[in-house]
């Protein structure tokens, strides 16, 4: 949907489906419906959840698909192209990071979402972005992470290569929007501030000169134009960022906003009441997921753990706060005595209003299955309820 700050969406994420059959077939029955309730008869952006399997398939079935977005009143915008596999059957933890990207297999599958991409995006929009995840998940390689980020660099250099051939191929500009995430190599907005100007410029701009004959001015800009970041709120809120900060930081450096995915984690105020909020927050407790925690002690240090089962093991007195990765609706602010980190969220957006950063906006909370049953509603009137409640926030100022 068209708003005055880009195109709201949400990401199709949220419906299961390994085969494209089976997620097809889950946005045929929701899509429509959600259109209709937010859009009226005006067109609604979709940002596609595609997996590896379901993408081979796609590729094959584009007419069909181009068609039922026309009869639908639809457009594709943006893919998800963070987790490879399934992401809703089966446990994914730190397995949604496979492939990662020092792999074949990761850089093949996101050159297939981006030829998807280019030729799903409508006339007369000529970008769209693809997001990805943080390089890898730093637990796995200890003292060889350096090595690994260089290789994973390296991979995405041939994928600006490639992005750059779409682009003269189709007329169409597909940038990769890098997701940070806690945990992922790139685990913060200034884990993908420094990676971005100490290893992927020096390392780009070379590469670009000796594959393409680029200038060094000509290939800064296509980096800049191809490999974005992708601002999940959720995710910088787990990290205590301010966005002030970020927004400043983007404007100074250069680097662009490939989307902003418009999400909201779980925050304790572990100050009153500890006991009964820890308690409390084991009713989030699930077995598909990760949901990384990062404490704030008394004095402002913070404290990360890879997973909320060990937070709860660990604890301590010291901990004044909680953030935590579990992406909690928007339309509400408090779960019982837990909080949210939705103030991030209108924060952002007020920020983007002021100096808009990109033209995507993409609701992203997917975990509608694994909430407590009590949160838990048809997923419709989820996305519908989502969708008004951003729609409000960009129309209040």
């Amino acid at each position: 949907m068209q708003t005055g700050y880009g195109h709201l969406t949400y990401c199709s994420n949220i419906h299961p489906g390994l085969s494209w059959e089976h997620h097809f077939n889950e946005l045929r029955t929701n899509v429509p419906l959600v259109r209709q309730a937010v859009a009226g008869n005006a067109p609604m952006a979709l940002g596609l959840r595609c997996s590896n399997e379901a993408s081979l398939v796609l590729t094959e079935e584009l007419d069909v698909f181009r068609q039922w977005l026309r009869e639908n009143h639809l457009y594709v915008i943006s893919i998800n192209g963070f987790p490879y596999a399934d992401f809703h059957q089966e446990v994914v933890k730190d397995r949604v990071h496979r492939p990662d990207w020092t792999t074949a297999e990761r850089l093949d599958y996101t050159k297939r979402l981006c030829n998807i991409l280019a030729r799903l995006l409508p006339d007369g929009m000529e970008e769209g972005g693809v997001s990805t995840p943080p390089l890898s998940y730093r637990h796995w390689w200890g003292s060889s992470l350096p090595d690994t980020a260089d290789q994973a660099t390296r991979n995405l250099l041939k994928m600006i290569g490639f992005l750059i051939d779409l682009r003269r191929e189709t007329g169409k500009l597909v940038h990769i929007d890098i997701e940070p995430e806690p945990d992922g190599i790139l685990d913060n907005g200034g884990d993908f501030f420094e990676w971005y100007s100490q290893k992927l410029l020096p390392m780009g701009v070379r590469y670009l000169q000796e594959e393409r004959g680029f200038s060094a001015d000509e290939a800064r800009e296509a980096i800049y134009a191809h490999l974005r970041l992708c601002y999940d709120v959720c995710h910088f809120a787990v990290s205590y960022e301010d966005p002030a900060t970020v927004f400043a930081h983007l404007a100074a450096s250069g680097i662009r906003v490939g989307r902003i995915q418009v999400s909201s984690a779980l925050r304790v105020d572990l100050g009153e009441k500890r006991e009964e909020k820890l308690n409390t927050l084991r009713a989030f407790l699930e077995p598909i997921y990760l949901h990384q925690v990062v404490a704030r002690t008394q004095s402002g240090e913070l404290v990360r753990y890879p997973d909320l089962d060990l937070a709860l093991a660990a604890d301590s007195a010291d901990h004044a706060e909680w953030r935590v990765h579990f992406h909690v609706p928007l339309f509400m602010d408090a779960y019982g005595l837990l909080r949210s980190t939705r103030p991030d969220i209108n924060q952002v957006l007020e920020l983007h209003q002021a100096n808009p950063v990109t033209n995507c906006l993409e609701i992203e909370t997917y975990t509608w299955g694994v909430l407590p049953r009590e949160l838990q509603m048809p997923i419709a009137d989820s996305i519908i309820r989502e969708m008004k409640w951003v729609k409000q926030q960009l129309e209040k100022n």
